[in-house]
């Protein structure tokens, strides 16, 4: 997947960079200096769009390789996805052609290879680049030149402010409206219980932490400590034991699912058994849960929008069956269970669907005015109940999340579809 340029649907990182993203605050700030610097010596005006009527040209940045490189799992499913769309015939009789990069999510970088793609590659669009920092490093320019930098793999509110960057667009629902679902949970079923947070140092995990603060209100008091660590951290179990001596009954992490895991099985080394809340993208049955031992996070709670295709309780879902299909038959090497290449999927078929929109018209206002026109659309793999509306003043695709438990098998639903997309806004 990490070959040369062969004009098909396979993923093309075309460059690696060294040095982690570890410190994402500081790599925002150089990104920002950086794009501001180039910026300055730019003209305003629209990049070129080529008049190709044989191909659908889709830039992609991923980290490849890196402390995040298990994302990369979006871009390479993403590819396998447009494969397939080509092997079936394309879209509009035009073939999708996806140029991916490997930032090492580095934001650094992001600006230099986006501004490759565009005005060397004459990009129709940017699509699912993956990371707040490296959006945001590149958002300026792409609105300068009228570019869509369409269904970003970032939950950043920021990433959907159509009145003043009306070529971004989110896809996924917000880090903070997911914290303020847990907040929410917490004040309803457990408001007197101590809580800790493990929370990913990078916007991510700032974020979901900001909305679990904002939600809880009066109940702040009840948060006892909050940790934050790196994606290499060596230290994980020196924070589980402060955790745990806190005397919280209720763990809040939000993080990657292999530290998840690796937190899970802690917990119950040092015969801890709190309330586990786990962020969406950790709580997965296959990549998390099922590694760290199922019987470790029995009531375990998470919110979720998409079907887990290693949850026994779809293992007969027809959408669920075609998504194991697509993998062994267009990505084989890739693991059924992760979230990451279900999100890819997800992603890709949301744009496939702008796409046919569009018809014989793929300028780059139509495929934006075709982005902001989805109505009660629905994804195959979303789960019961959830739909994608957007709108000239609404970028927000995926509005929608449900509360699940884990009943030491399954994820089982709470309730009903939760509308996630109120805390926008509110800062």
């Amino acid at each position: 997947m990490h070959g040369g340029d062969t004009g098909s649907s396979k993923v093309l990182p075309l460059r690696h960079n060294g040095g982690l993203a570890v410190n994402a605050a500081c790599q925002l700030l150089f990104a920002l200096i950086i794009a501001l610097t180039s910026l300055s010596a730019m003209s305003p005006q629209r990049a070129e769009q080529s008049s190709d009527d044989t191909e659908i040209r889709i830039g992609n940045l991923m980290p490849y390789t890196g402390a995040l490189a298990e994302f990369g799992a979006i871009g390479k499913a993403e590819a396998a996805y447009f494969e397939m769309i080509n092997a079936r015939g394309g879209i509009n009789g035009r073939k999708i052609r996806f140029i991916s990069h490997d930032d090492n999510s580095d934001p650094t970088v992001a600006l230099d290879l986006t501004r490759g793609l565009v005005e060397r590659e004459n990009v129709h669009l940017m699509f699912s680049t993956f990371g707040t920092p490296g959006n945001l490093a590149v958002r300026r320019y792409l609105n300068e030149k009228g570019v869509p930098q369409l269904f970003v793999a970032s939950g950043a509110e920021e990433l959907s402010d159509p009145k003043a960057y009306p070529w971004t667009m989110r896809w996924q629902p917000s880090f903070q409206a997911e914290g303020r679902i847990y907040a929410n949970y917490i004040q309803a079923f457990y408001p007197d219980r101590k809580i800790v947070v493990l929370w990913q140092n990078d916007q991510f995990g700032h974020d979901l932490y900001k909305g679990i603060q904002k939600g809880l209100g009066d109940l702040n008091r009840m948060i006892r400590v909050g940790i934050a660590f790196d994606i290499a951290d060596a230290h994980v179990d020196g924070h589980v034991s402060i955790l745990k001596r806190s005397g919280a009954e209720i763990l809040v992490f939000a993080g990657v699912p292999t530290t998840a895991s690796q937190v899970i099985r802690l917990a119950a080394g040092f015969r801890w058994h709190p309330v586990f809340l786990l962020n969406g993208a950790s709580a997965s049955i296959g990549t998390a849960l099922r590694p760290a031992g199922m019987e470790a996070v029995p009531g375990g709670i998470s919110a979720a929008f998409l079907k887990d295709p290693s949850d026994p309780m779809w293992k007969d879902d027809p959408a669920v069956r075609n998504y194991l299909s697509f993998m062994d038959q267009y990505y084989p090497q890739g693991d059924k269970n992760s979230s990451a290449a279900l999100y890819g999927y997800a992603a890709a078929e949301t744009l496939v669907q702008v796409l046919k929109q569009c018809g014989n018209d793929l300028s780059r206002e139509n495929i934006m005015r075709q982005a902001a026109s989805l109505k009660d659309f629905e994804l195959s793999v979303a789960l019961p109940g959830i739909k994608i509306n957007t709108g000239p003043d609404d970028y927000r695709p995926i509005k929608q999340m449900r509360l699940v438990q884990f009943d030491g098998r399954t994820w089982q639903p709470i309730g009903d579809v939760i509308e996630a997309a109120f805390s926008e806004g509110q800062r």
